[in-house]
């Protein structure tokens, strides 16, 4: 069983001087990968549904490194510039790196922060042995006409897209496909019925227990991949 998430901190450059963002490692007893876990825009690294998704992976040997964005560590509800996500992924990563030194290192989170380590990717600041993203804004809702895409085909490494039937940011459904069909290395998890945070209408589950069920369909892909 993993031990309990550790709190750190991590130094992150950004262009007007360093900022320090909080950070919970979730070790594993025989990691044969390592997830760095970005939150949503809307919410902290301290989330129930990061919670578990973090618990559940660690309980299967994968540990995880979640940490705070700079304008959530300042207390602010709308997200900071993208340059400064990048910088913090890049920042993540690198500290994960020498936490779990020689294990494939995974890129991955929820929604916003999914996105972020998509840019990143792309832009060549992080170079993950993969990518996953909990919930993928493709769009705005009601406005699949503002696609969030066109830099998906510049990611390199494998990616997978864990995303419900009925999320509201990626309806209709086609235009996720046409977009993951359009990457080299690239899956999608349908979690059938669920909505952007995975939510199934009729079913009253925790946050840290939909976490869980999440992790359950991040699990086979990574295990092929790098186990």
């Amino acid at each position: 069983m993993p031990t309990a998430a550790e709190p750190g901190a991590i130094e992150v450059a950004l262009p007007k001087g360093p900022v320090t963002v909080s950070t919970l490692f979730t070790p594993a007893a025989r990691p044969w990968a390592a997830v760095a876990l970005a939150h949503g825009a809307g919410a902290g690294m301290a989330h129930p549904f990061l919670d578990g998704v973090a618990r559940a992976l660690a309980e299967a040997d994968v540990a995880v490194l979640r940490f705070a964005f700079p304008y959530a560590e300042a207390g602010r509800r709308m997200p900071g510039p993208a340059a400064h996500a990048v910088a913090t992924w890049r920042a993540a990563t690198s500290v994960l790196g020498a936490l779990v030194p020689g294990t494939p290192l995974v890129a991955a989170g929820k929604s916003y922060g999914g996105r972020m380590a998509s840019m990143a990717a792309a832009e060549g600041a992080i170079a993950p042995a993969g990518l996953v993203y909990l919930g993928y804004p493709l769009h705005p809702p009601g406005e699949p006409e503002k696609l969030r895409a066109s830099h998906l085909p510049l990611v390199a490494a494998p990616q997978l897209f864990v995303t419900g039937t009925r999320d509201p940011f990626v309806q209709p459904v086609s235009q996720l496909e046409e977009a993951v069909a359009a990457c080299s290395d690239a899956a999608i998890a349908w979690i059938e019925g669920g909505g952007h945070s995975f939510e199934i209408a009729g079913a009253r589950r925790a946050p840290e227990v939909i976490g869980a069920d999440v992790a359950a369909s991040v699990l086979p892909w990574l295990r092929t991949r790098f186990a």
